[in-house]
């Protein structure tokens, strides 16, 4: 069973691959978007996660035909002393092109002029899979914490090194890859969508 995941992050497809196999799902193959010659020009432009996240997918399933599943992701951080920022537009904070560096020193540039360094926040998840026959559904998760004074870690990737979940004292970059899909926004939803492959068997 070939699942295309809409993306060409690595780690993002390191994640959900850890999480299919922990649930015993080895029948499902995890490809991406590079497998099929990348993924197609998308303009998020829905202003949503769920609205990207079906942008995505739509777009990566009329590109390989009707055939296979397919699943796309789109998540953020959700600051609250900036009003919900960097939100949909956490990849880019910083500009198009920016480094995940250059997005956290921004964010937290922003925080020390507003007087708030560390502010409380949230990171959310969204993912929409379709199914061969086209049937869409979506899978949420949502991890509350703060922001860091300062970065602090190694692992990980984007916001890691400046977000600490709550009933933690570490940083997402520092709790390591299994602890962090442990309690992590993208970890609760692709448990919720592997928990329903065990279910359905498809």
């Amino acid at each position: 069973m070939n699942c295309y995941l809409a993306t060409s992050n690595r780690h993002k497809a390191e994640e959900l691959a850890r999480l299919l196999s922990e649930r015993g799902l080895s029948r499902i193959v995890l490809r991406t978007a590079r497998d099929v010659g990348g993924m197609p020009d998308v303009e998020e432009t829905a202003g949503t996660f769920e609205g990207n996240a079906r942008l995505k997918a739509r777009a990566l399933r009329e590109r390989i035909g009707k055939d296979a599943w397919v699943l796309a992701d789109d998540s953020g951080l959700e600051v609250d002393a900036l009003g919900g920022a960097p939100g949909v537009h956490s990849a880019r904070y910083a500009g198009v092109g920016a480094s995940d560096e250059e997005n956290c020193l921004k964010l937290l540039r922003e925080l020390d002029e507003m007087g708030d360094p560390e502010s409380s926040a949230r990171f959310r998840c969204c993912l929409i899979l379709i199914s061969p026959d086209g049937k869409e559904e979506l899978f949420e998760g949502v991890c509350e914490g703060r922001i860091a004074s300062k970065p602090s870690g190694n692992s990980g990737f984007g916001y890691d090194p400046v977000f600490v979940p709550d009933g933690c004292r570490q940083t997402f970059a520092e709790l390591g890859a299994r602890e962090k899909d442990r309690v992590s926004h993208r970890g609760l939803a692709w448990r919720k969508l592997a928990d329903r492959f065990a279910r359905t068997g498809g």
